[in-house]
């Protein structure tokens, strides 16, 4: 049985080997699939410096064999303790083959492949590719995986696998196959297969270049009619994703999968999206309005990933905010852009005043980037994810849009095909526009390292005979779990805010200190918070204004 035991990220150390490409054939069994793995790798910098053995984690299945440049090893040459396999001899350069055996049916952890309701179904994401084969199962080892699916053409007549599929055809014992080939290096995390008795639609989209995506949303029989909207919000994402930031997408298929029994609601996949049914299928007698944007939203968030997540994707699990709160802040601009910016707005802060508040007061309080875990299923909350999303709209609303776009800009040119963390994120939007950049930016990745939800406490003073006004904002944040609140340090936030006259309209705003002030052209201060306790003045105020603030929940 697994041991759990606490990891750090002030242990992370890479990985000592470099993965060029990887071999997978599948064999479909219920009971018994055969796994082929074939992977090149050379020893890296890392690797040379600490004269590292290879380690491979792999649980839950039968390791059948193991070879180093097609010679098979013997078990004195390698140890494996049902986690671990480890070979303490290798070359600095090799081919290494192992063949696994795994239980589909028999696997109702649901992690790895498992068979449900006659499919078969991967879910990788965290740690589930170490149930299939022994692998680096960590998410900054990528490899350019080819995979060939061999199943009964009866009950899985649909083979599909990541990238674009590049041969299938039949077997002479009733079997038959399909190739598929992703070009685009990833993690083990991102790897998915599908295999059973699916129908599918299919639509087209023109990408912003002029290249010809095929679109597949396979689906149960039974539900064929069903996908028209998950299409057209496919599409939408695809056309919006283009024109807000520039990211076009990248293979020729992007399929999506919809089956009732995939526990994860669903999942990125490269090219291969992995759905519950729930968040694809939708037909106007039985849905809802907020069903038709869940599944928009989800179809978004899922189709966004592809640069935030795959094509630039987490160094360690500890970073799993960088791809999914950024990657919910994009799903969040584009459902207002889809529908009322007004409403969407009110219904993510709800989220966040409902349920994130709730978890960061209580026992379960963490970072947004934790510094330690025992089971990393355990971070996928509101704090990563939503929380995550509104550190990054701090980033949006401290630089405006044009600054945070070009800082996007830079983070994909400079990190595209890389494993980083949020430290390189936020030294992206720093360095995409240096001269007009916010101050402290070591200040602001507090909000990655401190728990808890800071309250802000507004105080004003109206002076009518010099016409000034002071705004005094103090800003204090509990005890977390870990973290004493007398020992945190200050947050660097904004504060949006405005002054109303009598009649309800915005005064213009003339504050002392220009810098704490961002002009949005409607007459909006953007106020910097940086210290405990820090005061405001606006001078020329002729009357004695009414305070709104906190503007966008900003």
């Amino acid at each position: 049985m697994k041991q759990h035991t606490i990891t750090y990220l002030k242990n992370y150390r890479p990985y000592p080997f470099t993965l060029s490409t990887v071999d997978l054939r599948f064999e479909l069994d219920p009971t018994q699939t055969r796994v082929r793995t074939r992977i090149t790798m050379q020893r890296n910098a890392y690797g040379q410096d600490n004269n590292s053995a290879l380690e491979l984690t792999g649980e839950s299945l039968e390791l059948v064999s193991v070879q180093i440049d097609m010679r098979p090893l013997t078990k004195d040459e390698y140890s494996y303790d049902g986690n671990l396999l480890r070979i303490p001899e290798v070359p600095d350069q090799f081919t290494l083959e192992v063949e696994t055996l795994i239980n589909p049916q028999a696997n109702t952890a649901l992690e790895g492949l498992y068979l449900s309701s006659g499919n078969y179904c991967t879910q990788c994401e965290a740690e589930g590719f170490r149930r299939i084969t022994c692998y680096p199962d960590r998410p900054d080892v990528p490899a350019v995986f080819t995979t060939i699916i061999i199943g009964p053409k009866d009950s899985c007549p649909v083979l599909l696998a990541n990238g674009n599929r590049t041969a299938k055809g039949k077997l002479l014992d009733g079997r038959h196959f399909a190739t598929w080939h992703d070009p685009f290096p990833k993690p083990s995390y991102l790897f998915a297969l599908v295999a059973g008795d699916l129908t599918c639609i299919e639509d087209h989209f023109t990408t912003m270049s002029g290249r010809d995506i095929t679109l597949h949303i396979y689906v149960e029989h039974r539900n064929k009619e069903k996908c028209g909207h998950a299409m057209e919000s496919l599409k939408n994402s695809m056309r919006w994703d283009e024109q807000a930031f520039g990211r076009e997408y990248d293979l020729d298929t992007y399929m999506i999968v919809a089956v009732d029994d995939f526990n994860m609601g669903a999942m990125e996949n490269k090219g291969l999206n992995i759905f519950n049914s729930k968040y694809v299928l939708a037909r106007p007698k039985t849905a809802t309005d907020s069903d038709y944007e869940g599944i928009e939203g989800v179809i978004g968030h899922e189709y966004f990933h592809n640069w935030t997540g795959n094509r630039i994707t987490c160094r360690d699990w500890f970073q799993l905010s960088l791809k999914e709160g950024l990657t919910v802040f994009r799903d969040q601009e584009f459902s207002a852009d889809m529908g009322s910016r007004a409403v969407k707005r009110i219904h993510d802060a709800d989220i966040m005043r409902s349920f994130q508040f709730r978890e960061d007061s209580g026992p379960m309080a963490h970072p947004v980037r934790p510094s330690s875990y025992m089971e990393i299923n355990n971070f996928y909350t509101l704090t990563v994810y939503n929380k995550g999303a509104e550190v990054i709209r701090m980033l949006h609303t401290l630089l405006g849009p044009e600054g945070f776009r070009k800082g996007m800009d830079l983070y994909f040119a400079r990190h595209d095909g890389q494993a980083v963390t949020c430290d390189d994120f936020i030294q992206a939007m720093h360095d995409a526009r240096p001269e007009e950049s916010i101050p402290d930016f070591e200040q602001f990745k507090l909000w990655y390292s401190q728990a808890g939800t800071p309250t802000v406490t507004v105080s004003q003073e109206y002076n009518p005979a010099t016409q000034e006004y002071i705004l005094t904002a103090q800003q204090t944040c509990p005890d977390t779990p870990d973290q004493q609140g007398k020992d945190k340090q200050p947050f660097l936030m904004p504060l949006c805010m405005g002054l109303l006259d009598s009649k309800g309209q915005d005064m213009e705003l003339y504050p002392q200190d220009l810098q704490d002030r961002q002009d949005d052209g409607r007459n909006n201060g953007t106020l910097v918070l940086r210290q405990e306790k820090q005061q405001f003045r606006f001078t020329e105020v002729h009357e004695k204004p009414v305070l709104s603030v906190n503007r966008n929940f900003s």
